[in-house]
């Protein structure tokens, strides 16, 4: 059995930087050494790359979780650690990667070898000869490295093909694609024989090609959650030109023109824009015996439907099994194709606001809260990376800390609140007494 998977929920993490480190020049002939610690290197970013080779996204089945490797740290004689390669992540085309917490588009991947940073690795920490001044020539300052960015994504594969075939199960859209192109789809006579995607290149005799998708078969609430539809109808979403196979035979004994309103119906649900790509109409099983009588009844249910200036929508009369028709089909399908633009996918409201790494200067520095055993709790993104960054081992980085704090007001919004001397202060996991 084929496994087509099309939607996945994955973790990325970038790494962080490397430690900065605290070292001192100390060599015989050489007086005053003073302080020789260098910068860590920066973390791996996290790079979906577009693989054409990939058809799905099962991959990501098992594979949920994607950390790319820390910087290293500093080292003597000033020397900084190396950065950190970044992780490549193959992902095939057509992929569309959002934010799961926001719902909103990052990116939609659909170029071979297109690449995109899906997370940023953190910068790496100063060493000490960073923190050299006049006042102060031997430092025994560092930084801890910058975090990685950390994420939860979604990704969902929507097929790159020119022409989707759509229709009710078993009105023959896998015999069309398996006879108009290379493709060997499953083909039996019984309800959602397809139940993935099937590709194929055609190729016209005036030697035009396009890429051709079969749909597994849509059915009456397919945009609902009803039958197959629901988890496939995605694919619709790249193609330019609808071809809309019908049971012109009425073998199923459905009414054709019926299928035809309820599967554009299905496709108006699940997202207006769907209707607005051209469609063809393909009138298929024209070897059968009703099928003559049956046309000319659709031609007529459609023109009524259609007013007297509105242009009626192009039928094209082919039997897959006989190969009747599918050459005027192709070309016309061609030709519809050459004038019919792209179609923007996604609206700028559903994208996501172009990224800025640093920090956004109209968010509040800090939040205080007070927790149920009375401890006040800092937070707030700019406080905790500084927290993150700030190296506890050494007693004048933690100074450095105090007045950094000191700095954005955290003392003072704190005495506002009611903090009294000896009142713990909790940031994250660790606490600390507050002094007034």
């Amino acid at each position: 059995m084929s496994m087509f998977l099309d939607t996945a929920k994955i973790q990325v993490k970038a790494g962080k930087g490397g430690d900065g480190m605290v070292a001192f020049r100390r060599e015989k002939y050489v007086p005053n050494g003073g302080p020789w610690g260098g910068d860590g290197g920066r973390g791996g970013d996290v790079i979906f790359v577009v693989d054409e080779g990939l058809r799905t996204l099962m991959d990501f089945r098992y594979n949920r979780h994607f950390k790319a490797q820390s910087g290293e740290k500093g080292m003597t004689k000033g020397m900084h650690g190396r950065g950190a390669e970044d992780l490549i992540v193959r992902v095939p085309q057509g992929t569309t990667v959002r934010d799961a917490e926001t719902g909103k588009v990052i990116t939609d991947l659909i170029e071979h070898g297109q690449r995109f940073v899906v997370a940023h690795g953190g910068r790496g920490g100063r060493g000490n000869i960073r923190f050299a001044t006049p006042k102060n020539p031997a430092p025994e300052i560092s930084e801890n490295g910058e975090p990685g960015q950390e994420r939860e994504l979604l990704l969902e594969l929507k097929v790159l093909a020119d022409v989707g075939l759509v229709g009710f199960p078993s009105v023959g859209k896998s015999t069309l694609l398996s006879v108009i192109t290379s493709a060997k789809p499953k083909i039996g006579a019984y309800h959602f024989t397809t139940i993935v995607p099937n590709l194929g290149m055609v190729r016209t005799q005036s030697g035009e090609s396009f890429a051709v998708a079969d749909l597994p078969g849509l059915i009456e609430g397919a945009s609902q959650g009803v039958g197959l539809g629901t988890q496939f109808l995605r694919h619709i979403e790249r193609t330019r030109v609808i071809l809309h196979v019908i049971d012109m035979s009425a073998s199923e004994g459905r009414d054709p023109y019926e299928d035809y309103l309820a599967i554009n119906k299905e496709l108006e649900s699940y997202n207006l824009r769907l209707i607005e790509r051209p469609q063809i109409i393909v009138a298929n099983k024209m070897d059968m015996p009703d099928s003559a009588e049956n046309l000319k009844e659709f031609k007529k249910k459609l023109a009524a439907n259609y007013d007297e200036f509105e242009e009626l929508p192009q039928i094209f009369p082919i039997s897959s099994l006989t190969k009747q028709g599918l050459a005027m089909l192709l070309d016309a399908t061609a030709e519809l194709l050459d004038k019919t633009p792209e179609f923007l996918l996604y609206e700028e409201s559903d994208m996501e606001d172009e990224a800025y790494y640093g920090f956004d200067e109209e968010a509040p520095a800090f939040e205080i809260s007070r927790d149920d055993d009375a401890t006040w709790v800092l937070s707030g993104d700019k406080l905790e990376k500084l927290f993150t960054m700030t190296n506890f081992d050494r007693d004048e980085s933690i100074m450095k800390f105090s007045r950094q704090l000191r700095g954005m007001g955290v003392d003072e919004a704190l005495r506002a609140r009611g903090a009294k001397d000896g009142d713990l202060v909790r940031i994250g996991k660790f606490e600390f007494e507050f002094v007034d």
